[in-house]
């Protein structure tokens, strides 16, 4: 199990590496609020099911993360997959969600 926590997360930290290279045309993501929301889950022991399975939206607001007014939770996936998660921390004020460590 550590050796695919440690995996999934080199595998999330490459992927911050590319988007950071990304063109100048496009507006840099929150790469820092992903990687906190990447040590919140590791820290919580939820990284591998999350990354097998998802994570339920349930257990994401038990987190302290927060829908924001405009997003319509019950058109969400449940569990959210683990790149719409990623996704949704490097969207900043656009994200679906309001995160308590961004």
């Amino acid at each position: 199990m550590k050796k695919l926590t440690a995996t999934l997360a080199a595998a999330a930290l490459g992927t911050l590496a590319t988007v950071a290279v990304a063109g100048p045309a496009a507006a840099a993501p929150d790469t820092a609020c992903q990687k906190a929301g990447l040590k919140t889950l590791i820290g919580a022991g939820l990284i591998d099911d999350v990354a097998r399975d998802g994570l339920p939206i349930a257990t994401a607001l038990s987190l302290g993360v927060a829908p924001r007014a405009t997003t319509n939770v019950a058109a969400l996936p449940d569990p959210l997959p683990l790149s719409v998660i990623l996704a949704d921390h490097r969207a900043g004020s656009s994200s679906l969600f309001v995160y308590p460590w961004c």
